[in-house]
């Protein structure tokens, strides 16, 4: 089986002090970039979709696609719900074959995301789906999500230990001061924060909004404890700015299979970035 739980996969980066890069996808050329490069690297890698990626594209759709793509390139996969929120719809992707869901609480009271998460914890486990959860909420937007930089909650240590516990995660989201979205100032991010949240739990930990950090800021997260990174604006400006410039060039461009070559190279530059500064080249 190709489609496989990120459980294994993080356990294996949290050991040996490297994170999985994973890559928010967007269409076709998205997904045969990121496998295509991940395999050429022998890299670990998790392909997420937001609720308007799978709706966008179709869950059916892109669980056959990331199928076919890990079997030419015999590469296991990981195709992960990225901040979902419903429990009727992950139920929904989990039977449909996905094993690998976030359910995103962070919105809600630590009480009631401790309810939430515990529920999709429960179901997902019968099926050897991995769950990560947040707890903390990150700055910026991701889809329809939308959150203020004033109200954005950095991750409390303690909190995340009783979280963890009561819940039965594979893994936690933390907050340290990154944002969805490219950054319009330098991030400061709180590293003694996160060394204190890696001293007290022992799960995987996560880093959401990676997109515009420097790659010394994302390896000093690695060293302190991140197990998987989320890289998903970086690739649509790569995609989106190159595909703009053929178009310039080429006012008179009208097949995809050509203009869309400079847009996938843009991307695969990226992936192949993320990929060296994650350390998870040659570790399959």
């Amino acid at each position: 089986m190709f489609i496989i739980s990120s459980q294994q996969m993080l356990k294996k980066a949290q050991a040996e002090h490297y994170a999985v890069p994973a890559f928010n996808i967007h269409n076709l050329e998205t997904m045969q970039v990121i496998v295509a490069t991940a395999a050429e690297y022998q890299s670990p890698v998790i392909l997420a979709g937001t609720p308007g990626t799978y709706s966008y594209a179709g869950t059916e759709n892109i669980i056959a696609i990331a199928g076919a793509l890990a079997a030419k390139h015999k590469l296991p996969l990981a195709l992960h719900l990225d901040h979902h929120e419903s429990y009727d719809d992950i139920t929904h992707k989990i039977n449909s074959g996905i094993r690998s869901v976030m359910i995103d609480g962070s919105h809600a009271a630590f009480s009631d995301n401790i309810a939430i998460v515990k529920q999709v914890v429960d179901y997902a486990h019968r099926f050897d789906v991995s769950v990560e959860a947040e707890l903390g909420r990150l700055g910026g937007q991701e889809d329809d999500l939308i959150v203020d930089s004033k109200d954005a909650l950095y991750t409390n240590p303690q909190q995340a230990a009783e979280f963890i516990d009561k819940t039965g995660i594979d893994s936690l989201a933390i907050a340290i001061g990154t944002a969805h979205g490219m950054y319009k100032s330098t991030p400061k991010l709180d590293f003694e924060r996160l060394s204190h949240i890696r001293s007290a739990v022992d799960v995987p930990l996560v880093l959401h909004g990676a997109s515009g950090l420097t790659d010394n800021d994302v390896r000093e997260c690695i060293k302190r404890g991140i197990c998987k990174v989320n890289v998903a604006t970086e690739l649509k400006i790569a995609f989106s700015d190159a595909l703009k410039q053929y178009f310039i060039d080429h006012p008179e461009a009208n097949d995809p299979r050509d203009y869309m070559k400079p847009a996938k190279a843009a991307m695969q530059h990226i992936v192949a970035k993320i990929i060296d500064t994650c350390g998870s080249a040659g570790k399959l």
